[in-house]
């Protein structure tokens, strides 16, 4: 085996590892978000009968495979939430480190992954997207700015122009639709969340970004055929996409012209 296709596999078996683990720890961290919990202190438990886990209770995907999905202690059923999680989360990262190799653009966009998994699974829960998720996200932004290889001043410009352009025009319609119609259009935390992932992508995959998430959040409706949906999780899959592919895509569109 060629030595760049062995660290290739070796490298997205480890991104995978590693995902599938940040993935049980940003399950945890949104349960007790969505439960008032301490997200600091206390030992994970179950969530029906509240039994303290033993660590074979807690190996990512193996574990709810292995009891079958059901709690050892109670034997009421787990969610299937947490493994699915953890598998998106796994994926994830395999993504990223296919897309950028070994470098500090693989370590940001793989924390961004978990700051966007963390924010849905709580806005699954809640409708609401906390303050914290999107501060951690521009505080990510902002620390590793120079190290990624382009001028700061750049993508100061084009990651300011991004969260600004695409989320200030959001807001201005949200707030136009909610004085026509006097329902609420776009959640702040949705417009907030625009605004964040703005800033990695610049104007133009934001704009990207925006069309697929609608087109995400369109089929999530049709899916789950209630009245009102989360938009983050929408907005989070769109993002990771466009952080992979966005800038190939907006590319390949503007040559046609």
């Amino acid at each position: 085996m060629e030595p760049t296709l062995f660290l290739t596999i070796y490298g997205g078996v480890v991104s995978f590892v590693f995902g599938a683990v940040f993935g049980s720890f940003i399950n945890c961290l949104a349960w007790r978000i969505v439960h008032g919990e301490s997200v600091l202190k206390g030992r994970s438990h179950c969530a029906v009968c509240g039994h303290p886990l033993s660590a074979a209770d807690l190996v990512p995907i193996f574990s709810y495979l292995f009891l079958k999905g059901r709690c050892r202690y109670c034997h009421k059923k787990i969610s299937p939430r947490y493994m699915i999680a953890e598998l998106i989360l796994a994926c994830a990262f395999t993504g990223v480190y296919l897309r950028y190799g070994i470098s500090i653009l693989t370590i940001r966009y793989m924390i961004l992954s978990c700051i966007l998994l963390g924010l849905s699974l709580t806005d699954l829960d809640t409708f609401e997207i906390p303050n914290g998720f999107i501060m951690a996200g521009i505080v990510l932004w902002a620390v590793t700015l120079p190290f990624t290889g382009e001028k700061i001043k750049d993508q100061l410009i084009s990651g300011l122009l991004g969260g600004a352009v695409i989320a200030g025009a959001l807001l201005l319609l949200s707030l136009l639709f909610d004085r026509v119609t006097g329902k609420e259009g776009l959640g702040g935390g949705d417009i907030k969340l625009f605004f964040m992932v703005g800033l990695f992508t610049g104007p133009v995959t934001g704009l990207f970004n925006l069309i697929l998430s609608c087109i995400i959040g369109l089929i999530f409706a049709v899916i789950r055929r209630e009245h009102r949906i989360p938009f983050g999780p929408a907005i989070s899959i769109a993002s990771w996409i466009s952080i992979l592919f966005g800038q190939a895509v907006t590319g390949w569109y503007l040559s046609l012209f």
